[in-house]
């Protein structure tokens, strides 16, 4: 038997090891796919959770609004956070004659129409 060719093969199998490639340009890559992912997904999801917030900020009463369950009504009454009967920032809304709605501020969709908008001032 030729242990020769077996000790040869060996002897080179370890010298390819040892001079392994470095990790030196996996870092480019990483860093390019942090800046995609930041760009495309983490940053619009921060402007518009931005947005929601101002909006939610910016509510008043007589603002016509509709619900993220679809409902349409106009706001009467804003109870801040810490109001002896809401622990969290309530609104009530208008739905009908007669029918008023108390409901989390969160559970606002979007703005329809401000009051000066109606002409209802």
């Amino acid at each position: 038997m030729n242990f020769e060719f077996i000790s040869s093969a060996l002897a080179q199998s370890s010298n390819q090891a040892s001079s392994a490639p470095s990790s030196a340009p996996l870092w480019p890559m990483f860093i390019i796919i942090f800046a995609v992912f930041y760009f495309f997904l983490i940053r619009p999801q921060r402007k518009k959770q931005k947005d929601t917030q101002s909006m939610l900020d910016s509510l008043a009463k007589g603002d016509r609004i509709v619900t993220i369950g679809g409902m349409l009504g106009t706001i009467v009454a804003i109870k801040k956070k810490g109001d002896a009967l809401s622990p969290d920032d309530t609104v009530v809304i208008k739905v009908a004659e007669n029918t008023k709605i108390e409901m989390l501020r969160s559970s606002i969709a979007r703005v329809l129409a401000k009051e000066s908008e109606t002409g209802k001032e």
